[in-house]
């Protein structure tokens, strides 16, 4: 497949501690603002970017109890830089001591192939928000599975498009989920799905796709190599590589589909309102990528009187990666 874009770098840093991390990623966000507040990676992760980068350069995840930090394009280098420091991690019930950080930094792991890769979804993918949630609804199940492999395909365009890779040709996909179910995630009404996928493009492993990326939602893993995939070796015994997976035999199946840069439009940025100064408020990068197919707008319903509505910000991300949020809801 041909592309016309520089190489991707990328890097994958594991944290060997003394113990298990039983901690959420907002947790060791919180403490990495804590104690290396100096440092090039902090602005990656409280929402200074917001308005610069609409996938997060940086992405923490906790994956087999051990703490795993992801970085992509500008956030390669400030994490190599604070692999470098790192001792403790300090949580204030708990201290765990840092043996060692293995860090592996990747020229090429971010581009368009000529075959489909099979990838399992370490976290749940976080497909629907409110809009395409209520979409996917009235859909019948053969509807729904072209529905996702296009929001998927959608999803990796994004991506491409964000980090300057212009690709020449489709993006093919083909889920295979667990359900067709999607899984409630918190209070915002979004649908999450276990399971694998197919496309012909190369993600690092561990990167986040959909929404939820800053809370662990999304991370995927490259099936090149089951042997060495350590989360869940049972359920894997006896799976191989597809590495005879070809266009002409894929595209054969009805479940794949192919998204062209064109089908996608841009994603939206939300407009942050000016407003008097705060304090101790922080941004943090947006989540909802709005790269869903766009609807013709319904028709506004006339206000009626009454006690106006209290305006809901456009996600509680505007403050979680600050330290006080992650004091408030983790009790740092």
């Amino acid at each position: 497949m041909e592309y016309s874009s520089p190489p991707i770098r990328t890097v994958i840093a594991r944290v060997i501690t003394d113990k298990p991390v039983r901690k959420t990623p907002y947790q060791v966000k919180g403490v990495f603002m804590r104690q290396y507040p100096d440092l090039e990676i902090i602005p990656m992760m409280d929402g200074t970017y917001r308005n610069r980068f609409l996938y997060p350069r940086v992405q923490i995840k906790i994956l087999n109890e051990q703490v795993y930090m992801i970085g992509i394009n500008e956030g390669v280098d400030p994490i190599v830089e604070i692999a470098k420091h790192l001792d403790i991690l300090d949580f204030g019930n708990i201290t765990f001591q840092v043996f060692d950080t293995e860090v592996d930094v990747k020229d090429d792991q971010f581009r368009p192939v000529d075959r489909l890769i099979r990838y399992r979804l370490l976290t749940p993918w976080v497909a629907l928000n409110q809009t395409t949630g209520s979409r996917y609804r009235f859909l019948n199940n053969m509807e729904r599975v072209g529905f996702l492999n296009r929001l998927l395909g959608q999803n990796i365009v994004f991506l491409s498009r964000e980090m300057g890779v212009e690709l020449q040709d489709k993006i093919f996909t083909k889920v295979n989920l667990t359900s067709m179910f999607p899984k409630p995630v918190d209070e915002r009404n979004w649908g999450a799905f276990s399971g694998e996928f197919r496309t012909n493009f190369l993600l690092p492993n561990y990167l986040g796709i959909g929404n939820g990326i800053t809370r662990g939602y999304g991370a995927v893993y490259g099936m090149f190599n089951p042997q060495s995939f350590t989360f869940d070796e049972e359920s894997l015994k006896g799976q191989t590589e597809d590495g005879d997976d070809s266009f002409s035999k894929a595209m054969a199946e009805s479940e794949l589909e192919g998204v062209s840069v064109e089908d996608v439009p841009k994603p939206k940025r939300h407009k942050v309102k000016q407003s008097k100064p705060k304090k101790s408020t922080k941004k943090v990068l947006s989540e909802e990528f709005d790269i869903e197919e766009e609807e013709q707008p319904m028709a506004k319903k006339p206000k009626k009187p009454g006690r106006p509505k209290k305006e809901i910000s456009n996600s509680d991300d505007d403050k979680f990666n600050s330290p006080e949020f992650h004091k408030k809801q983790h009790e740092l």
